[in-house]
């Protein structure tokens, strides 16, 4: 959606609308898929620039990090931002932000494009890396099977007997009386 910065001058600008975003386009392997957003938010006139408000709320479903069974996760997320516009000079390119301009966006021109706001914010609230509980098990590397309903009889893997040294060390320093 295309905000004309120009009319925000005399009266704020509303909106509330429903929106749908392919997974596939956020390239991140562990959403599964995206329920409808609700996308709403007001921009208003301050001087120097303009004030966003906005907030988000959606079902996404992720793949567990460690069994990969499906997570569905409710989520929200406000946005505010203070938009200033930025005219044609000659310091474009990459410059270093500080803690100050965090909540700051520039922009080039009258116009102030909401879609790259919703993106961004899509990418901030997927997890690193979600887990269907804290402590899940995962998935045995041997026999595949889920450890948080089975568990399996495979042997635990032996270490590398590269790493012995380390071990005993390790060991040595963990000993009571050290």
């Amino acid at each position: 959606m295309q905000i004309w910065l120009d009319q925000v001058r005399e009266e704020p600008f509303n909106w509330d609308e429903t929106r749908s975003v392919a997974p596939e386009t956020l390239e991140h392997p562990e959403l599964i898929s995206l329920g409808p957003i609700e996308w709403k938010g007001q921009v208003t006139f301050v001087d120097p620039g303009y004030y966003l408000r906005a907030r988000l709320s959606y079902e996404q479903t992720l793949s567990c990090d460690r069994c990969l069974k499906p997570i569905v996760e409710p989520t929200e997320s406000d946005v505010e931002l203070l938009i200033l516009v930025e005219h044609a000079s000659g310091a474009a390119g990459e410059h270093e932000l500080h803690e100050k301009d965090l909540g700051v966006l520039s922009v080039q021109g009258e116009t102030l494009e909401t879609e790259p706001i919703l993106m961004e914010q899509l990418e901030l609230n997927i997890p690193m890396k979600p887990l269907c509980r804290p402590d899940c098990k995962g998935l045995c590397p041997t026999c595949g099977a889920d450890r948080n309903e089975t568990a399996c009889s495979c042997e635990e893997p032996t270490a590398d007997s590269r790493w012995a040294a380390l071990a005993a060390l390790k060991s040595r320093l963990e000993a009571p009386g050290r």
